[in-house]
């Protein structure tokens, strides 16, 4: 596949050595400081942008027929919207908070036991994430979308990186330099506590779900999620 990196740090940098061990060329690398591209003769395109340039690159795409996947968080009060537009444009569009396929595993265990406890409210849930001091936004794309798997099992309404209130899962989000990444939820009642915890080791895992998603999604029409990648019923 030809492929276009929209945002080229080191998340793109990681997903080209995969991409191209793969197989695959890079024939086009948008960074924060380019201001026009050609979307020619590109198979896919991968968006690990900023937040304030990944909707009109997301856009872009589907507006001229490129199948694109997105890792980039902190633009999803606009998620709907490209939902719209890629259906109007009979595009194709996917995005993940985390591409890594272990996380992914990780969000359906997270699942499973939320709901496995639902019906013993003795347990109190709360969550810790760690990030690199990189990171712009708190919590983590990732983080938001456990709590939001807690929420859909639970009577649990809301998170909050603030001293948690009822019915409100607390997030902890934890800055230290070169952590790729370490997300971990806890259930604590007064006689024991159940833990569940995905520790990343490097981004290689994140860009090699990346590539492969953009391989799943390059000749298809419509909305996925890593779910449809990973046959997740």
């Amino acid at each position: 596949m030809n492929i276009a990196l929209l945002g080229y740090g080191k998340m793109g940098k990681a997903i080209e050595k995969i991409a191209v061990d793969r197989g695959h060329q890079i024939i086009l690398k948008v960074s924060s400081t380019t201001e026009n591209f050609s979307l020619d003769a590109i198979d896919v395109a991968i968006d690990f942008s900023l937040p304030t340039t990944a909707v009109a690159n997301i856009s872009e795409c589907i507006k001229n027929n490129v199948p694109v996947i997105s890792g980039t968080t902190g633009w999803l009060d606009h998620y709907q919207d490209i939902v719209s537009l890629c259906h109007a444009e009979q595009g194709t569009f996917l995005y993940a908070s985390n591409f890594s396929l272990g996380v992914n595993i990780f969000f359906e265990l997270n699942k499973t036991l939320a709901k496995l406890l639902k019906g013993l409210p003795q347990y109190n849930v709360s969550m810790e994430e760690i990030h690199h001091t990189q990171k712009l936004d708190a919590p983590s794309g990732t983080a938001i979308t456990l709590a939001e798997g807690i929420i859909e099992a639970t009577d649990y309404k809301n998170w909050t990186l603030d001293a948690p209130k009822q019915n409100e899962i607390g997030i902890l989000a934890t800055r230290i330099e070169n952590v790729p990444g370490t997300h971990e939820i806890n259930y604590d009642s007064e006689v024991d506590s159940i833990q569940i915890k995905h520790t990343a080791h490097s981004r290689e895992g994140f860009a090699l779900g990346a590539v492969i998603a953009a391989e799943y999604v390059h000749d298809k029409k419509g909305v996925f999620t890593m779910k449809d990648v990973l046959n997740i019923s």
